[in-house]
C-alpha cells in the first residue's frame, strides 16, 4: 500500500494488478468488442477496462434511465452504460463515422442490449437536437473530439436534469498543441468553477471528469 493513503493518485505498482484480479473488469463480451474493433481497423482509443467499470457503476449509482453518449466508436463504453439501464431506460449514442457505428451495432447486439440503445450517425452537435425532446437526461458521457468538449458541455448544461451526472474522458490527456491544451483546460475550468456543477476528477491516467448538475 502507498506510504500516503490520502494521496490523489493510487500509484503503488501493486494496486492496479490487485484491483484487476479482484474485479476482472473486462469480461469475455467486452474483450470480444475490443478485439473485433481492432480487426475492423478502428483506432485504439476505446475506454479501458477500469474506465468501463467506472461508467457502469456510476450510472447504476445515479439510477440513470435516460443517457447520452458522445463518441460511440466500437460500442465498448455504450455496452458498459447500457448494462446499467433499467428495463425502461434508454441510451442515445452519437458516432461521426458510419463504419464505426456498424461495428458498434454488432457489439450492442452481441451484448444483448441493442434494444436499449439508439445509435445516431453524424456530427453530434447537429444530431443532439434530434433527441432533446426526450430530455432532460440523467447522464451524459463525453468521449469524442476534444475540440468539441466546451460545446458538448454547454449542451449538457441545458439538457441534464438537476442532480444528473456528466462524465468526460481524457481530461488529463496530453493534448496535441497549445490550442488543444487550452480547450481542455477551459472545459475543466468551467466544469469546476461555473457554479452549475459539483465536480471531481477521478485520477485515472487520462483523467475522468465526474460532475453532478446543481
Amino acid at each position: 500500500m502507498p506510504d500516503d493513503p490520502k494521496a490523489y493518485a493510487a500509484d503503488h505498482p501493486a494496486i492496479a494488478p490487485y484491483v484487476e484480479a479482484l474485479l476482472a473488469p473486462e469480461d469475455a463480451v467486452l474483450a470480444e468488442i475490443r478485439a473485433r474493433s481492432a480487426a475492423a481497423g478502428l483506432p485504439d482509443i476505446a475506454v479501458g477496462p477500469f474506465d468501463g467499470r467506472h461508467l457502469e457503476v456510476i450510472a447504476r449509482s445515479a439510477g440513470a434511465k435516460r443517457m447520452i453518449e458522445v463518441g460511440t466508436l466500437g460500442g465498448y463504453s455504450a455496452v458498459c452504460l447500457a448494462r446499467a439501464l433499467p428495463d425502461d431506460g434508454h441510451l442515445h449514442t452519437f458516432e461521426l463515422e458510419a463504419a464505426h457505428a456498424q461495428v458498434a451495432r454488432e457489439s450492442l447486439r452481441l451484448a444483448g442490449v441493442l434494444d436499449k440503445v439508439t445509435i445516431h450517425v453524424g456530427p453530434a452537435l447537429e444530431r443532439l437536437a434530434d433527441v432533446e425532446a426526450d430530455g432532460p437526461f440523467d447522464l451524459v458521457f463525453l468521449d469524442a473530439d476534444k475540440a468539441g468538449y466546451p460545446d458538448y458541455l454547454a449542451w449538457a448544461e441545458q439538457h441534464v436534469r438537476p442532480g444528473g451526472t456528466l462524465l468526460a474522458d481524457n481530461v488529463f490527456r496530453k493534448p496535441r498543441g497549445r490550442e488543444m491544451a487550452d480547450v481542455i483546460h477551459a472545459f475543466n475550468e468551467r466544469l469546476a468553477h461555473s457554479g452549475l456543477w459539483r465536480a471531481t476528477f477521478l485520477p485515472l491516467e487520462d483523467g475522468l471528469a465526474f460532475a453532478v448538475r446543481l
